[in-house]
């Protein structure tokens, strides 16, 4: 009965039925949490355990059927793994090979030439949470003085138990397409004290709704615009036959639309943490904050001209675990720029095996790195600080969101769902002459003349000596 309903829905929406049984079962998690608030919040935490990885399962199981039993394979090897081997490094070493092997191995046997819904997807997720959880017990083994702040708040005092892992595991507000949070945090919602109200479920119904209407208005833009926008345009003779100028406006548009299908599953998902209270993180400045599992920062997303605001805006939960956990952890290297790219290399294999991801990671690196030596060089040109001060700066930041969002689809299309690829990036590309890599370039080698140009001796021999 069901099956046919969702063929209908599917069908009337213009969406593939995968795409509409993840949007629903992210729906389905509003329902959920008001279970949870209304007849469990103040039951064991074995009873909400129970809950958390059955409701998860359920989801999991409509969507991937039997193919389920790859979460629950690394689940259980995970638990196995910290019970058995302890607080050790070998811990943390088996587990971090053990989930990427096993990811990497779905990817590599489930590949197709165009993005599906299956598996893999919530699995690279549950990856994360599952790495991240070795590092967190592990951490729980030192001393206070050896941990970080960040750590100490996330460290592990014993091993969980079995129930505890699957409940934080297929916790419906974060399984199929995240937010990251660690076991310390689940643990805080499992005894009740993610709350604005001691003793009581919190009152978060209202920052839980503001979320899901921002992501339903996300969605709408998506599901209107994305048809005049399709991926598979870029491929097209069509597409290679318009001006210079159009292809460019198309790529900057293109971006703006396939990001917001990201963006509402990941605002939406967080309106269910909120409703569930994991989304509660504290008081600050008298107010009560429910932003511990904002994936996204809208408004910072939208307006910032600059790309460093605009990737740390989005995904952001991904992007701190990568930072805790991969980043500070690299600091034995002695070199942060050597850190940065170990990072960017382990987010390009966590996403997939094609090229397009290398690619697209590696411009992020090159633009990061352009942007940077173009701020300091405003920073320290006299000339340059009081045009970024005057009355043109409406005009200039006009200009800067143009080509911010054209240099932020350029890397975008061979990272597509359609194009990451060798040869399908390398015929977008090649149709706008690779005019990203040219204008990257081009700026890198004209920073160093630029700033002999426009910053004064004195500054520049300052700098030097800093």
């Amino acid at each position: 009965m069901a099956a046919p309903l969702l063929a209908n829905l599917s069908e009337s929406l213009g969406s593939p039925e995968p795409a509409v049984r993840l949007m629903l079962s992210i729906l389905i998690g509003y329902p959920c949490a008001l279970v949870y608030r209304k007849y469990l919040f103040y039951q064991t935490a074995t009873v909400i355990n129970l809950f958390h990885a059955i409701s998860g399962l359920a989801l999991a199981a409509f969507n991937f059927g039997p193919q389920i039993y790859h979460s629950a394979v690394c689940v259980l090897v995970q638990f196995l793994m910290m019970r058995l081997m302890g607080r050790t490094v070998t811990t943390v070493l088996s587990s971090f090979t053990f989930q990427m092997v096993y990811l990497l191995a779905g990817y590599y046997y489930t590949a197709t030439e165009e993005y599906d819904i299956k598996w893999t997807m919530p699995h690279c997720v549950l990856t994360l949470k599952l790495v991240g959880l070795s590092f967190d017990y592990y951490d729980g083994g030192k001393e206070p003085s050896e941990l970080s702040a960040e750590q100490k708040k996330s460290a592990l005092p014993s091993v969980p138990s079995l129930l505890e892992v699957c409940g934080f595991s297929y916790f419906y507000g974060g399984f199929l397409v995240g937010p990251q949070f660690t076991l310390r945090s689940y643990q805080k919602l499992l005894a009740g004290e993610l709350t604005d109200s001691p003793g009581k479920p919190p009152n978060s119904v209202t920052p839980a709704m503001k979320r899901f209407a921002l992501g339903f208005l996300c969605l709408t833009i998506y599901t209107i615009f994305s048809p005049y926008y399709p991926d598979s345009y870029f491929l097209t003779d069509e597409f290679e036959a318009q001006p210079f100028w159009y292809r460019c406006v198309f790529v900057l548009i293109w971006a703006k639309v396939i990001l917001y299908k990201y963006v509402s599953c990941w605002v939406i998902a967080e309106g269910v943490c909120i409703l569930s209270g994991l989304g509660y993180n504290g008081v600050v400045d008298g107010e009560h904050r429910w932003d511990a599992c904002a994936n996204m920062k809208v408004w910072v997303f939208e307006t910032a001209p600059l790309f460093g605001g605009t990737i740390s805006s989005f995904n952001i939960n991904t992007n701190a675990w990568v930072a805790r956990h991969v980043f500070k952890r690299l600091k034995f290297l002695g070199n942060k720029t050597l850190s940065h790219v170990t990072t960017l290399l382990f987010l390009t294999v966590w996403h997939g095996l094609h090229s397009g991801y290398l690619l697209c990671f590696s411009m992020e690196f090159f633009i990061i790195t352009v942007e940077r030596q173009a701020l300091a060089l405003v920073k320290d040109s006299p000339l340059l600080t009081k045009l970024a001060n005057s009355p043109l700066y409406p005009l200039i930041y006009l200009v800067q969101q143009f080509f911010h969002w054209l240099f932020m689809g350029y890397p975008l299309c061979c990272r597509s769902v359609c194009l990451f690829t060798f040869d399908k990036w390398l015929k977008v590309y090649t149709s706008i002459y690779f005019c990203g890599h040219v204008f990257f370039l081009v700026a890198y080698l004209a920073m160093p003349h630029l700033r002999k140009a426009l910053v004064p001796r004195k500054e520049r021999s300052e700098i030097k000596q800093d």
